[in-house]
Order: structure tokens, then sequence, then C-alpha cells
């Protein structure tokens, strides 16, 4: 009706036969429309969010539609009849159930027949006086005014008393009361205790006990359970007792520095002599503040005759004597001086040698003194027995001083410099050097001073170095160096960054050596023992299963460039090399790194151990060549050194002991070399089995194996390392495919026959099949009614927006109406209250 609310849609074109569903738009009915359904619908859902109550009509066929509205008042009325049926009084129609609060019965609330506690202890609890009411509550007006009528009844002579006067009556009155409730208290607790006293009385003439011998006849206590017996065991075993906290490592290494310094200090007192027995003697004891100082005892007796020359007083004796005392102190000294110039000393103990000696010659004194009395009685044989006792003594304490003088010290600092720390260890046995090298290691903990740390880094240099002296003496002591090995591990998990520096230093020495020979000589040779030594140790101290190590990475490649650069021409040579190949696989067993340089040298001494002119169908690369005078380096050919060879293993030594042995026991070496090579072999298999070109690796190994070694001359147990290296290769699976072309569809041929192409009419999509149009189709659908459902989501957001807003409103408008009353109710009181403070003042 109203043209302002209706919207045209034009349109571009009138087609013919098109029907138009949308020429017309009513925007505000179909808003009023939405805003109904909301509020039916979401309104209602907001309303009750947040809420878990839900109200179930439960009236009887509300909803049914096949019962008549008659049949169900009906059927309503019989119900209630049925609830109203058991009537307490059959009288009372208008008996209702009786509503409750908190267990009470609403009616007999509302009669407020509540007793109100009070403070007094009156029997009538709850009621006060109305005098007491009136005096308190009524202002005492009304008091008063009674008082004044009664007493104009009685008597209208008498005055009306004030209120103070009112006062101190009701006060008196209280006190009155309160004392002959006392009174009645006190009355009833003497009854009460005499009734007690009675009671006992009859009592025991009632009842007798049976005394606890006869209970214990009558009532025997029943046997306890098993069960019984292990829960009261388990009630009185031993509960856990808290143990002593864990020391950290500093702790510890004080503890065991004070323990070597303890020792030690027993050694040197042992080795000059000195008796613990004595020593304690001579300690000061202590002395209390109260003590007189009477307790002393004269030595000797000071006292000189008087004498006189020329009128003076003689001195001469006093002097002599002092001069006599004097000699023999420094005849003392000097002895003892004599007796400590091979011992280590220092000036306190000096000191108190000097003191020990003094203390001597006064007890000597006082020996010699009773010695020549005991010679004015006659008797002689005593002293005798106390020499030759004295001579027993000062053997025993010679004994002691050597024994303690042969004993290692407890206590040793760290060498500054490598002589003092060859010196420290040389001529010393192996147990003596580690007990030396773990006492310098505990007394200078780096936790117990500030330059420990930096002392016992430089060690661990001293030891490196000392280790590889003792490889390069003409008889290495290699037992000697594997003990050694223990406390260079301690070290260097101690400090492990220096421990590294170290060994990269030994490393690169080697390394510049090696370079240096190549570009003098042109060739390398294979380094000496100590180099072989500092190798093997590198794997003990360091990770060798790393991807990545600042030691062993750059140990890897020195290794690898001995096995390629340095050429094979002695047998020496051979032994070294089969020692690094043996380093090798030890680096590697873990990580199962491919190490190709093994490989080759392996080959290259299977190789060197054939005739001459058997090298076919296998490429040996450097530094073994095909033609040579080393070729037949590992070569035996003597038939009974063959059959006398047994296996033996390889120790490291022996590659200083080559050239004084003899032919045959050359040759044995050769075979254990040979035997050897066939072992690695077997290793280095079993090690790269996983790898996928493995038998691409071990193929000139295999072929020089099969077709070319003279077994048939090796003794049995050469054959037999032959067979299980052989074995070991042959045995081995491929882990590969052949590589195959991949297979593809066949693609036709290009034709030139004209593609046909279906013309639609204008306006419609395009589209191929009939399932690409039904999913062009869908896909249209789907975005139009995803659009729709965005678009209804944002007006629900509004509708809410909308409702939010009309709830804050309302509830902004409601507190500003009731702050308006509070401030108006405000007013009219302080309007009311400045009223009557002025008819105050008119007043």
């Amino acid at each position: 009706s109203n043209p302002f609310e209706v919207k045209v849609n034009k349109q571009k074109f009138n087609i013919l036969g098109r029907k138009t569903k949308n020429d017309v738009g009513l925007p505000g009915v179909s808003r009023s429309k939405a805003i109904k359904k909301r509020t039916q619908t979401l309104l209602k859902e907001y309303k009750e969010k947040e809420k878990s109550n839900v109200f179930k009509d439960k009236r009887f066929g509300e909803y049914n539609t096949k019962i008549s509205p008659e049949e169900k008042m009906i059927k309503r009325f019989t119900l209630e009849r049925q609830q109203n049926f058991g009537k307490n009084n059959i009288y009372n129609l208008n008996e209702d159930e009786e509503l409750t609060h908190y267990g009470q019965s609403l009616a007999e609330i509302e009669k407020l027949n509540d007793i109100v506690d009070s403070d007094s202890d009156t029997e009538e609890r709850g009621t006060l006086s109305a005098e007491l009411t009136a005096a308190h509550f009524g202002g005492g007006g009304g008091l008063l005014r009674k008082k004044g009528s009664s007493g104009q009844e009685g008597e209208a002579e008498e005055k009306p008393k004030s209120r103070k006067e009112l006062i101190e009556e009701l006060i008196a009155k209280s006190k009155q009361e309160k004392q002959e409730r006392q009174t009645q208290r006190e009355s009833a607790l003497e009854l009460t205790e005499k009734l007690d006293n009675d009671w006992k009385e009859i009592q025991t003439l009632m009842v007798r006990k049976t005394p606890k011998s006869e209970k214990k006849d009558k009532e025997e206590k029943p046997k306890p359970d098993e069960y019984d017996m292990i829960v009261r065991e388990l009630g009185f075993e031993m509960k856990a007792k808290p143990s002593d906290r864990m020391k950290t490592e500093e702790e510890l290494a004080k503890e065991e520095q004070a323990r070597l310094q303890k020792l030690e200090a027993d050694r040197l007192r042992r080795m000059r002599g000195i008796d613990e027995k004595e020593e304690a003697k001579k300690k000061p004891k202590h002395i209390s503040a109260d003590d007189l100082a009477d307790g002393f005892i004269l030595d000797k007796d000071d006292r000189r005759m008087l004498s006189y020359k020329d009128g003076k007083i003689n001195t001469e004796n006093e002097e002599e004597e002092e001069g006599g005392n004097e000699e023999s102190n420094e005849n003392e000294e000097e002895g003892e001086e004599e007796d400590n110039e091979h011992e280590e000393g220092s000036e306190e103990e000096s000191a108190a040698e000097d003191e020990e000696g003094v203390d001597e010659d006064n007890h000597s004194d006082l020996e010699s003194d009773l010695e020549s009395e005991e010679e004015g009685t006659g008797n002689k044989e005593p002293n005798q027995e106390s020499n030759e006792n004295k001579s027993q003594n000062m053997e025993e304490q010679d004994l002691k001083m050597e024994a303690a003088r042969s004993e290692l010290p407890y206590t040793f600092a760290v060498p500054e410099s490598y002589e003092k720390f060859k010196s420290l260890l040389t001529g010393r046995t192996i147990e003596q050097q580690l007990i030396i090298l773990e006492r310098i290691q505990k007394c200078n903990h780096p936790s117990l001073a500030v330059g420990n740390k930096e002392k016992l880094e430089k060690l661990f240099g001293f030891l490196l170095e000392y280790i590889g002296e003792l490889a390069t003496l003409d008889l290495p002591e290699l037992k000697t160096i594997d003990r050694l090995v223990l406390p260079l591990y301690n070290l260097c998990q101690m400090f492990p960054v220096s421990a590294s520096d170290s060994m990269k230093f030994v490393l690169r020495d080697a390394a510049h050596d090696m370079e240096e020979m190549i570009e003098v000589k042109g060739r390398a040779t294979f380094p000496g023992l100590d180099t072989l030594i500092y190798l093997k140790i590198t794997s003990l101290l360091f990770p060798t299963s790393d991807f990545w190590h600042p030691v062993v990475t750059p140990t890897f490649v020195y290794m690898s460039q001995l096995l390629t650069k340095c050429r094979i021409t002695t047998l020496q040579d051979v032994v070294k090399g089969l020692f690094i190949c043996c380093l090798f696989l030890e680096y590697v067993s873990l990580s199962r790194r491919f190490v190709p340089e093994l490989i080759n040298f392996l080959l290259g001494i299977l190789h060197i151990s054939l005739p001459k002119k058997q090298a076919q169908g296998y490429t040996v690369v450097h530094p073994f060549t095909p033609v040579g005078k080393n070729l037949e380096l590992l070569l035996v050919s003597d038939k009974k050194d063959l059959e006398t060879w047994q296996k033996q293993n390889l120790p490291l030594s022996i590659v200083t002991r080559l050239k004084e042995m003899s032919r045959t026991e050359l040759n044995h070496i050769r075979l254990s070399c040979l035997a050897l090579c066939f072992d690695l072999t077997k290793k280095c298999a079993a090690l790269y089995e996983s790898l996928p070109s493995f038998h691409e690796i071990m193929h000139p190994v295999r072929i020089l194996l099969t077709q070319h070694l003279p077994v048939s001359e090796y003794p049995e147990q050469m054959r037999e390392w032959y067979n299980s290296a052989l074995r070991e290769l042959e045995n081995k699976a491929k882990h590969y495919t052949p590589l195959v072309c991949e297979k593809k569809k066949p693609e036709p041929l290009k034709q030139y026959t004209p593609k046909i192409v279906k013309v639609l009419e204008f306006g419609r999509k395009l589209g191929g099949s009939k399932k690409e149009q039904e999913r062009k189709r869908l896909i249209h659908k789907h975005k139009r009614e995803f659009k729709g459902a965005i678009r209804e989501i944002r007006k629900d957001n509004q509708f809410l927006a909308r409702l939010q807003l009309e709830e804050i409103m309302e509830r902004d408008a409601a507190r500003k109406r009731k702050v308006k009353e509070l401030l108006g109710s405000l007013a009219t009181q302080e309007g009311e209250w400045k009223a009557m403070k002025r008819k105050k003042r008119k007043n």
C-alpha cells in the first residue's frame, strides 16, 4: 500500500517467455518477517543461554490432540480429588499443604513465638521487666509519669523521684537479685557434693570388687593370631633412616688433600726420628683463667754459692758455666744440622729439634746426678742395662728413619717444566709413577686453589711428551705406556679443551714433518712408534663415532694420508701399515664409515705376497706399484719355514727388533702379516656388507683371492684364515636392483582431424561433459548458499547486538531512576532535619 516500501527491480532486457519472480520487492515486509522469526527462535536461545533449568508442562493431556477439552477437564478434576483424599481433618475443607522453610512450618513461624535469649541468668529467660524497658528504651519519661500518677493516687504529699534516684534503685535491685542467685547456686553445689559422697558410701556397701589376681585366674587371655603377631612385628621394624648427603667434588678433594698432608707430616716426623709420645708431651696443655700457676717443678737447682774476691762478688763461675752451656748448645746444633743436610727441612723443624736437644740435656743432667749418687752407694748394674736399652732404641729409630726416607712423599707440587716432571718419574717403578701422578692430581685439585687448573693442564702435555719419549727408546716400555693411559684419560676428562689442544699440536707436528719429507725427498716414510701410539691414544681419549670432531677428524685425514703417501719398502713398513689398518677398523666400528684407503692398502698387501707374473684382473693404486723391486716382499718360498709356521700375534715392539732376527723368524713374521691381512679383509666385509656397492668395492680383492694366491702352498692354519675371509666375501647378497627404464603409456601420433565443439546458447556457461557441468553447477550453488549463510549470520549478530544494547540502556535507566529516588529521599530528610533545627532555635 505504501509506495515508499516497494522496491522495483529493473531489467536490462525484456525477454519473451521468461517469467520474472522478483520484479517488485517489499524490503519492509521481509525485514519484519525476519525480525519476527528471530524473536521466536534466536531470542529464546539467547535468553535460555547458560541456563540448565527447563520448564516441563506436566498438565494432563495438554499436548494430546486425541482427547477433547471436556475429557481433559474431567480427568484433571479426578486427579486433584485423589491428591486431596488423605486429609487429616475431614471437616476442614480449606486445608492445604503445609508449607515449610528450613524444616519449620511457615504457620508456626508467623506466630512469632520465638524465645529471645538474654544475658541475665534469671529463670524467666527472654523477658525484661517493665521498669527496665521503660528506663532504657522509653527515655525515662513514661516511667516518671507512671511514678508520678501512682504517687498522686497514694500520697499526694510525696514529691516525684528524679531520674538519678530511679536508676540507683534499679542498680540496687539488680545487685540484690544477682546475690540471691549466687547463694542459690552455692547451696545447690553443696547439696550435689553431699549427695555424691553419700552415693559413694552406699555403693561400697552394695558392690564388692574382685582382686586382680582372681581376675587373672578366671580370665585367660586368648593367644594372639599369627597375623596379629606379624602386624606387631612390622610395627616394631626399623624404619628407613635418612643417610648423609653426598659430598661434592670440592669437599672430597679437600678431604683427600688433608689426608695426604697428614700422612706426609707423619712420614717427615718418622724420617727425622721424632717420637709421637714425646711430641705429645711437649705440647702445652690448656691453662684456664683461674689457674694459680703453682704446679711448676724445678728441673735443677739454680742456686749458687755466694763468694767474694777482693771485696767484690765473684761472678767468674757463673760466666764459665754459661759459656759451657752455650758451647754445648752450639755443638748440638752443629750435629743436628749435619744430620739434616740430606733431608727436607724448614726453620720451624730445626727450632723444634733445638728445643728437643735442650730438653735432652736437662734430663741428662738430672740422670747424671742420680747416677753419681747411686755410684756413691755402690749400685752400677742398672746403668749398664739403661745403656743397652738406649742403644737398642737408637738402632730401631735408625731403621724407622731409613724406612721413612725410602717411602714416597704424600704431597707433591705440580712440576713447572718437563725436566722436573721427568726427574720426578725416572728411576721409579710403574706403580710408584702411578701413585705420584695420582697424588699430584689430588693435592692440586682445581677446587683447592686458583692456579691449580693451569698447572694440571700443563701436566697433561708433560705426560703426553713422557709417553712419546718412552716409545722412542731402544726397548720401548709399552707396558708402562699402557698403565699411564689411565691418568692421561682422567686429566682429559677434567680438562677436555686443553687435552684436545695438546693432541692437535702433536698431530700437526707429525703431519708437518711428513709434508716436509715429501717436499725434500719426493716420498714419505711411516712415522715412528711414538706417533703410532699417539694415534692409538686418540681413539681412547676422544669419541670416534662423531660425524665431525676437532681431534678425531684430523687424525682420520692424517691416517689416510699415511696409507696413500708412505711407500712400502721394508717389512717394518708393512707392520706399521697393518697397525694403522687395525686402528681404522677400531675408529669406524660404530659409525661404519667407509674408508677406501683401507681396502686399497689391504689389496696392495695381498699383491706383494704374490709372484711377479700373476698381477692380472685388478689394478693396484699408490703407494703400491705393479712393477718394482719390492713386489715379493711378503712372498715365502721356503717350505721348511711354511711347515714350521704357527699363528702368532704381532706386537708393536717387533718394529724395533726386525734387524736382529734370523731369516726363519722373518719368514714367520711375513706369514703372520698375511694371516692378519686375511683377518682384516674378513672384518671389512662384515663391516661394509650393508653398502649398496659392496660387491663392486670388494671385487678386486675377491679376484686376487680366488685366482692369484698360491693357497696350496700355505699351511693349514693359513688356509683356514683364507677360507673364512673368502666365505665372508662370497656369502653377501646384493642390496640393489639393476636400473630399468620407467614404464610409460605409449603416446599416440598426432592426427590432423578437426575437433568439433558444440555451440551453446548465449549466456549459458560452456562445459565439457555432463560431470563437469554438474560439478560447476554444484560449485556455483555452494558459493551462492555460502554467501547467503554469511549474510544471515551477519544479520543474526546485528539482532543480538541490538538486544544487548537495549538491555544495557534499560539497566542504566533503572539505575538512574533509583539514584534519583535516593537523592530525593535524602533531600527530604535533610529538609526535615533543617526544619526541626529551625524550630529548636525559635523555641
